[in-house]
């Protein structure tokens, strides 16, 4: 009931577009496509009688949409446009088309879209951009030079084209591109080169990226932009030469806040906490009442390690915005939600330190009621890390659950509590019990099937991970497990692969996939696109498991030195792992400490 409510909504307001400009007069006559022509007022809605087939129609695309049936929603709402001129129908019909990835049925409805509201920079840009994907390069670059060359304001004539380009699904076509549209008058300006530092970041091009970053810096010294950039994109490419770089612009833009703090924190991600550490001091110094770098360098000291320099600091920051809470009311300041994350980073500082009393203690404290939720399952989480099996469980039942996702989230949670204590008949009791309440939701199935797995039941775990691909289609986790199980079990490896490579499409960076691919082509007999795979999910993510995978095809490669050292990295991090143990005893190898 509620989803045709919500139909009839967007119906209704549709209906409402097209009735809102009836009493205004006809504008120029504007060519929309090659075979048809309207009229369309400037600035205002075209005039268009509602009849009950618009309405039908535009019901149809709304409920194909809902249904996941894009492509015909697409078309649907495209031609809808061209019967009411309506640019937002045509707007929809482009949304629809991205969301199936029909790019040739997206460029009608971006061509249609634009050629409706030629002033809208966002039809323009899809519409453009989808041109040169679809081949008509030429035609772009010659559209934007054109705009540029006509500009009064060069710089924002190349921002805008900048834009549009960024649009394009193919980033190495869009950098050719804006390679074509910017001549040397106007690689003279710096903004030029920073447009293409980011199209050649987009393009995976990091030594572009961070030369033409280095260039704008040249052409404008004082350029935070600039400086920003020629750190980002130079610690890919030379980290240290990008550190000192970045020392010497700070030093000479002493009050760079936004540089300074991007600074620190790739500094950070480096663990490199000393140098990190001596630069949120001097802005400590500079701005003393600033209390957001306090809470900064206690983060900075949590990372590092120095749990009692941080505990101090936190517990500075903690009364200071205590007081603020006492002077103000909660609804005109952040201090409560400030408080809440200070104590969420001695919730994780008691942890660190295998205090999880103190973190129980620290949770209990946070009052925060849009946090609370969120805090008390992570308490339940700390209490079955405990052994307290029993409190964890009260924690959980004795949540007010505003929606299906909070319950599905709280049964997940215990499950997994009972699941890690070892009581895996408990943990899938509990979701079976959560799946027959909330019968759709996929996450509690996604669950369920991997319990399922550790205990050996095949078939109805197949069965959840296809009833999970058809609730949630684009998560690549379903596809992942049943083709990395199909692969493990040595059977049905054409239907694996077809489901491996479908996961890869939706997450192509995701390790877990990687290693599931690589497990399938060594499954297959092709060992060097097995090494491939295997190694990039394991320089991603070096797990035990997937050292296991590596070794064997290194093995298998005759490459035994290094699935020696490949193993024996694995069984430091985890000499129990079941994987690694039966590999090892399968082909006869003993590790120096195992």
């Amino acid at each position: 009931m509620k989803s045709i409510f919500s139909l009839f909504v967007v119906l209704f307001a549709s209906a409402f577009v097209l009735l809102g400009g009836a009493c205004a007069t006809h504008g120029p006559e504007i060519n929309v496509d090659d075979d048809a022509k309207v009229h369309l007022r400037a600035g205002n809605l075209p005039e268009v009688n509602l009849t009950s087939s618009i309405l039908f129609h535009i019901l149809v695309a709304e409920l194909s949409a809902q249904e996941g049936d894009f492509d015909q929603a697409a078309q649907i709402f495209t031609e809808m446009a061209r019967t009411t001129m309506d640019p937002r129908l045509a707007q929809r019909g482009f949304q629809a088309a991205m969301a199936s990835r029909n790019m040739d049925l997206a460029y009608q409805a971006a061509r249609t879209w634009a050629n409706l509201d030629p002033d809208d920079p966002d039809a323009v840009a899809s519409s453009l951009a989808l041109a040169a994907t679809s081949g008509n390069t030429s035609g772009l670059a010659n559209a934007l030079s054109k705009r540029i060359k006509g500009a009064e304001n060069k710089e924002q004539a190349v921002m805008h084209a900048s834009a549009i380009i960024s649009k394009m699904p193919d980033k190495k076509l869009a950098l050719e591109i804006l390679d074509k549209v910017l001549d040397k008058k106007l690689l003279n300006m710096a903004i030029s080169r920073l447009a293409l530092a980011d199209a050649a970041w987009a393009a995976d091009d990091a030594k572009r990226a961070y030369s033409e970053a280095g260039k704008a810096l040249r052409l404008e010294k004082n350029s935070e932009a600039a400086a920003q950039r020629v750190l980002e994109y130079g610690l890919r490419v030379s980290p240290n030469e990008a550190i000192r770089r970045a020392e010497d612009w700070i030093s000479n833009n002493p009050d760079s806040r936004k540089m300074q703090m991007l600074f620190i924190n790739r500094l950070v991600g480096r663990s490199e906490y000393s140098l990190a550490l001596s630069y949120i001091s001097q802005l400590r110094k500079k701005s003393p009442e600033d209390f957001d770098l306090l809470f900064g360098e206690a983060e900075i000291r949590a990372q590092a390690g120095q749990y009692e320099r941080a505990k101090s600091l936190i517990n500075e920051y903690i009364n200071v915005q205590t007081q603020r809470r006492e002077s103000l009311d909660d609804s005109v300041t952040s201090a409560q939600s400030d408080v809440s994350d200070a104590r969420m980073l001695l919730v994780r500082i008691a942890e660190e330190e295998g205090d999880l009393g103190e973190a129980v203690r620290q949770i209990d404290l946070i009052d925060e009621p849009s946090v609370q939720f969120e805090s008390q399952i992570m308490k339940a989480i700390i209490q079955g890390r405990m052994g307290e099996l029993d409190m964890a469980r009260d924690t959980i039942e004795s949540l007010t659950m505003a929606n299906d996702e909070q319950r599905a989230t709280a049964a997940i949670t215990l499950a997994s509590i009972y699941r890690e204590a070892g009581f895996t008949e408990t943990a899938v009791d509990l979701l079976v019990k959560a799946d027959k309440e909330i019968p759709d939701n996929p996450n509690i199935k996604y669950d369920l099937g991997m319990m399922y797995i550790l205990q050996g039941k095949y078939e109805p775990f197949e069965a959840l991970m296809l009833k999970v691909m058809e609730l949630d289609p684009e998560n690549a986790n379903p596809y992942n497990s049943l083709g990395y199980t199909l692969t493990d079990q040595n059977r049905r490896l054409d239907e694996a692969g077809k489901l491996l490579e479908h996961a890869l499409e939706l997450d192509p960076d995701n390790p877990y996939i990687l290693d599931s691919v690589g497990w399938y082509f060594y499954r297959v007999n092709d060992l060097e696109a097995a090494l491939n795979y295997l190694r990039q999910a394991y320089s991603q993510m070096p797990d035990t498991e997937v050292a296991a995978h590596l070794g064997e095809v290194l093995w298998r490669s005759n490459k035994k030195d290094e699935a020696r050292r490949i193993w024996a990295e694995g069984y430091k991090r985890d000499s129990e792992n079941e994987t690694l143990v039966k590999t090892l005893k399968r082909f006869n190898v003993q590790l120096p400490d195992s």
